[in-house]
This record gives C-alpha cells, sequence and structure tokens, in this order.
C-alpha cells in the first residue's frame, strides 16, 4: 500500500466513475483499476461496487476513504515542509475565495502576487463559505478567504480588513439623493438578497433586523453581479460590499451607492488555513499583499501585526452559513 494508490483510491470516491478518476490522477482505467483491485485484496475488504453503470462506495470503504484523505494530506505536508525549507514563497497554492470577495478582491492583487512571488503557481477557486474551510480542514485548498467566523477545529487565521457594506438603489429611487442611507430608510419589500447559503444574505438580513425566514424579503439564486443588475433596472435595493465599487465604473448602470448612515454594516475578511500547514511564511505574505492592495478609502486594514491564532470553539449562529 502507499500513496499512490490511495490517491487512487480517493479519486474514485470523489469522481463515482473509473473512467473520470483515471483522467484525473493522469493514468490509465486498467493501471488505475488493477492498482485498486491489488489494494483491496492486500487489504481484505471490497471499496467499491461495481456495476455497468454506477460505482457505490462500500461502508468501509467509506471509512478508509476518510483515512485516506488524511494520509494524503499528511504526506502533502511533508512535501509542502521540505519545499518551505529550501524556497518558501515557490511552489503550488491552491486559494479559496467566496463568491463575493473573488471577483472583486482577485483583480486588486494578482499582478502584485505574480510580480512579487513569480515563482508561485496559484489556483483560485470560489465556492462557499462552509464548503471553503471543509475543504481546507481535508488538505484539498491551502488557504481560503472567508467573511465570517468558524468553528472549525485545527484552523488558524490571519485578519485582513473590514469591509462596510453600502446600499445600492436605483439612480431614480426616491432615496438617490441622499450622501447617505439609513438601513431603517429601506422597505423590507423592495430588498432584493442573495439565496440561502450566502452568508452575505445572513449578514444583510442582521443589519436590517429581518428574521432569516421573512417571506417579505427577495431572494435570488444567483449572483452579485446579476443583483446589481436587477439594481439597475429597477427592480429593488441591496446591501454590497464595499470593494464592489473598485471592480469597475458603475456610473453607466444606473445604480447609485451610498454609504450606510450608521456606519455599523459589514464584515471582517480573514484568511485561513490548516493549524498544520507548514508554509506560514508564504501565509503572511500573502496576507500582506492583500491589505497593501486594498482601497484604503473603502476598507479598514486590520493590524498587520496579529499573529496567526487557533480558532475559538465558540459556536456562533451565522457558522452554519456560507460565505457571502
Amino acid at each position: 500500500m502507499n500513496i499512490r494508490d490511495l490517491r487512487y483510491v480517493v479519486a474514485v470516491a470523489d469522481e463515482g466513475h473509473f473512467g473520470r478518476a483515471a483522467i484525473s490522477c493522469n493514468v490509465s482505467q486498467p493501471a488505475l483499476s488493477g492498482q485498486i483491485r491489488k489494494l483491496e485484496g492486500f487489504l481484505g475488504v471490497t471499496l467499491f461496487e461495481r456495476t455497468n453503470r454506477t460505482v457505490q462506495i462500500t461502508p468501509i470503504g467509506h471509512q478508509i476513504v476518510s483515512q485516506a484523505r488524511q494520509l494524503i494530506t499528511l504526506s502533502d505536508e511533508i512535501v509542502a515542509a521540505a519545499q518551505s525549507a529550501k524556497s518558501p514563497l515557490s511552489g503550488k497554492f491552491k486559494l479559496g475565495m467566496i463568491p463575493t470577495i473573488g471577483p472583486y478582491l482577485s483583480p486588486l492583487i494578482l499582478s502584485t502576487i505574480r510580480r512579487e512571488l513569480p515563482d508561485l503557481s496559484l489556483t483560485l477557486i470560489e465556492d462557499l463559505t462552509v464548503n471553503l474551510e471543509s475543504r481546507v480542514v481535508s488538505g484539498e485548498l491551502d488557504g481560503a478567504i472567508i467573511a465570517t467566523e468558524r468553528v472549525e477545529s485545527n484552523v488558524i487565521e490571519i485578519p485582513l480588513y473590514e469591509e462596510p457594506f453600502w446600499i445600492v438603489i436605483p439612480g431614480k429611487h426616491r432615496l438617490a439623493k441622499q450622501d447617505t442611507v439609513s438601513i431603517d430608510e429601506i422597505s423590507h419589500g423592495e430588498l432584493l438578497l442573495l439565496s440561502d447559503g450566502h452568508c452575505l444574505r445572513d449578514q444583510v438580513l442582521d443589519v436590517c433586523h429581518v428574521n432569516t425566514g421573512a417571506d417579505n424579503t427577495n431572494t435570488m439564486e444567483t449572483s452579485m453581479e446579476t443583483l446589481l443588475s436587477l439594481v439597475a433596472s429597477g427592480e429593488g435595493v441591496t446591501l454590497a460590499p464595499a470593494l464592489i465599487m473598485s471592480s469597475s465604473d458603475r456610473k453607466d448602470r444606473n445604480v447609485v451607492m451610498r454609504r450606510e448612515t450608521s456606519a455599523t454594516a459589514g464584515r471582517d475578511v480573514r484568511l485561513i488555513s490548516r493549524a498544520s500547514f507548514p508554509r506560514t511564511e508564504l501565509l503572511s505574505r500573502l496576507a500582506s499583499i492583500v491589505r497593501e492592495n486594498v482601497p484604503k478609502s473603502k476598507v479598514t486594514v486590520l493590524d498587520s501585526a496579529v499573529p496567526l491564532t487557533m480558532h475559538s470553539t465558540k459556536t456562533l449562529e451565522s457558522e452554519n452559513c456560507p460565505p457571502i
């Protein structure tokens, strides 16, 4: 039994198909199938039930796949530790971002990363917070940028910046001529929200003092950009993170963005990783690049001296929802 065989097993479990698993592992299907059969013979158990159309994981297969993931993560961390000792700012790094951060933060930092970390091979992945954190813990991702506190153990975090929410309204809206807008001036019936699973939804509902199950809000199973287009067409009002103003010129979209009067609506953005991740120098450098490149006129950069900290195990209601 070796790490390569365990990677094959995990690939079949993830893909639910031997052919796709072979492609993901860059081997032929007969070679992959043969190694898995040898492993099953060595262990004396069946990991997968095979039919002409489907592949099902057996109960013992689920247990072994889970343990295989842990071993693969440890193996990768051994390699990463050696790589870090030789060249801590090079190699591969998979970074997750939530959908309401990725499109707006990425353009601000990627050119600096390419310039200052030329030997780093960076892969960006967008997903919901709950998925990103589990993928960080499992080793599928090296780090993630999120905007809610989490309760997963073995997670470290680096604070990045505080980002206020701005109120986005149609250009001809009754509130458009005001310099600032109070949340209390927004009718719940005209409030546009992302669907369940996006923590931006829950954060907005919280600051607007609306029950998360309220029927008089308009839920959209779509993206932040589509939500802004709906506002531009006069379909309603929404709250949006301040960095969206840095992504492009929105004056031609018939929307205006106004600061929220109380300045209490917002989120804390942070970089998380596994506590065992060995490349802490790279994590710190990436965090510094983010802090250096976010527009200080729109967000508040958090103290760069704050060290990596173990996540609290305190249960927070917002933890059950994904990112914004």
